[in-house]
């Protein structure tokens, strides 16, 4: 393998999210609300919105911060908390959120 450097101060994280069956393109309209905030948000480098080709009740946010302490801010938002414990109740059937460190070959 070649050399490698695990960037421990930026975090990644992959949240994904399993619509209700009926209820994907209500998902994509909640989850999507909340990208241009957060792209705006001091401290966000990536957040994108994905849909599964293979699943497409599977919709996943692919982002990334420059470090815990920003993600931290982002998830303390007003917008985040409202989306976790008012909108998601009603759409999601299973979620799972996941952090990384960036591996740069």
């Amino acid at each position: 393998m070649t050399n490698y450097v695990i960037n421990r101060r930026q975090l990644v994280c992959v949240a994904s999210f399993l619509a209700f069956p009926g209820k994907e393109e209500a998902l994509i309209e909640a989850l999507g609300a909340l990208i241009p905030d957060t792209r705006r948000e001091v401290g966000c480098i990536r957040y994108e919105l994905n849909q599964s080709r293979d699943e497409p009740r599977r919709i996943t946010f692919i982002e990334k911060f420059v470090d815990v302490e920003a993600f931290d801010s982002h998830c303390a938002k007003d917008a985040i908390q409202h989306y976790f414990h008012q909108q998601m109740p009603e759409l999601v059937e299973s979620f799972k959120v996941e952090t990384y460190h960036e591996i740069i070959v």
